[in-house]
């Protein structure tokens, strides 16, 4: 497959995002005026609640089987590894660069997590059926493609909302009281403002009330023949207390101690149940809960013949949750296109941090992963078939992950910021994928 062949198959699913955010951010411009701020608040809480996990439930259940699990083990462990060196070197980018306290968790989220799904389930088959493609016969190829992509698609899902979703989250709380605390500030601002008017009232020509009536009022209370008190009874009693509280100093250093070390208890264990309690909320995510169940589907094989199959007696409700699962990208893609009208005026991204982002996700994330996929395979853990390792070398290739839009838009924090970084990444990921992808195929073949 030559360099051209392959720059337009990886360019195509990078191109329709660029199109469908253009039609976005027209809908949303003072031409159209309909993909509004509230337009796009309803839409994505549609998209968090019913069509993302419509996607994954349905790709999941259908694609995936008990075998593939077992036989794709170092997939799920590949993918950590993404998430983790990415987050390791978008934690390296926010500590140099440090910006804004609540885009420190926007900057780590899309150097750590990957477009996973649609570039996936576009890209990978469309190589398989390109002439002189080194992955043996189009048919079969294609087949593995589309298992390989959507459990890639269903476990980056899953570290995306888990992972990433308690990042943005986390920073959604963050802006939260940046706001509370700015607001508190204007508050007084107010009332020296009101203050500064009633002085206004006062005549101009009008001396302030002279403070000596008051000085004069409080000699007399004292008395004039009355002797200041002395402070001797006042320094006896505290040595007293003094001599009385070095007594039972050891007795009062125990008490405190225990009543640091119950307090530190407390804390321990409150910070542990707030922990707990959010990794819950997390799991019960409805992304999450539709991965899960769709692996459940998807390995048993009396639950997929349920819903799967020409034969299947619920294959209505199969088509049905596809059918809405495929309204997942257009949407994603629309509002990001919308908030990139109001981020190119309003973000406060230094292009500093866009290029070092870009960097991570195109230079070094890429040559990480060629190390691990290269020592995996020398160490006999991955098998034998090169479509195999070419999907996990993508892997750390890929521009952020589109759900991240969704995320920042749910929690309303750094929207404007994360279209910014969108718009300059998959502008950049036409050229980076397909270097990257030719790299890999010459190294397969």
């Amino acid at each position: 497959m030559g360099f051209w062949t392959l720059f337009s198959v990886a360019t195509m699913p990078v191109l329709q995002v660029l199109i469908i955010s253009g039609l976005g951010a027209f809908l949303a411009s003072g031409y159209c005026n309909l993909l509004v701020a509230d337009a796009r608040k309803h839409m994505n809480k549609i998209v968090f609640i019913v069509f993302t996990p419509a996607l994954m439930f349905a790709s999941l259940a259908k694609s995936v089987t008990l075998e593939d699990i077992i036989s794709w083990w170092f997939m799920p462990i590949n993918i950590g590894l993404t998430f983790l060196f990415g987050g390791i070197l978008g934690w390296i980018v926010v500590k140099i660069l440090k910006p804004a306290p609540y885009l420190e968790g926007l900057v780590i989220a899309t150097c750590s997590a990957g477009n996973l799904g649609n570039l996936m389930l576009i890209v990978v088959p469309a190589i398989c059926k390109e002439n002189g493609s080194p992955f043996g016969d189009s048919s079969i190829c294609s087949v593995n493609a589309y298992s390989y992509a959507s459990f890639s698609m269903a476990l980056g899902g899953f570290y995306i909302w888990t992972y990433t979703y308690h990042l943005i989250r986390s920073a959604g709380e963050v802006y939260d009281e940046i706001r509370s605390i700015e607001d508190s500030r204007k508050i007084p601002n107010k009332e020296s403002d009101a203050s500064g008017e009633t002085r206004l009232l006062v005549g101009e020509d009008e001396e302030p009330p002279s403070p000596m009536p008051r000085i004069l009022s409080s000699m007399k209370l004292m008395g004039e023949d009355e002797e200041p008190r002395s402070p001797l009874p006042r320094i006896l009693s505290s040595m007293k207390s003094i001599d009385e509280s070095t007594e039972n100093q050891p007795i009062l250093q125990i008490l405190s101690s225990h009543r640091l070390m119950s307090n530190k208890k407390v804390q321990f264990w409150g910070r542990v149940q707030v922990f707990l309690h959010q990794i819950i909320e997390e799991l019960l995510a409805p992304p999450t809960v539709s991965a899960i169940l769709g692996f459940i589907f998807g390995a048993t094989p009396w639950l997929k013949s349920l819903l799967i199959g020409t034969n299947a007696p619920l294959r209505v409700i199969q088509d049905s949750i596809k059918l809405l699962g495929d309204g997942t990208i257009p949407c994603i893609t629309l509002i990001l296109g919308g908030n990139l009208t109001k981020g190119l005026r309003s973000g406060k991204l230094r292009p500093l941090i866009i290029i070092l982002v870009i960097i991570v996700r195109y230079a070094i994330l890429p040559i990480i992963g060629v190390g691990i996929v290269r020592g995996a395979s020398k160490l006999g853990f991955l098998s034998k078939d090169p479509l195999y390792q070419y999907v996990l070398m993508v892997q750390y290739t890929l521009p952020p992950a589109m759900n991240i839009g969704t995320m920042s838009q749910l929690f309303d924090v750094g929207q404007e910021e994360c279209s910014v970084l969108y718009l300059w990444t998959y502008l950049i990921a036409a050229l980076a994928v397909t270097s990257w992808s030719t790299f890999f195929l010459w190294l397969l073949s």
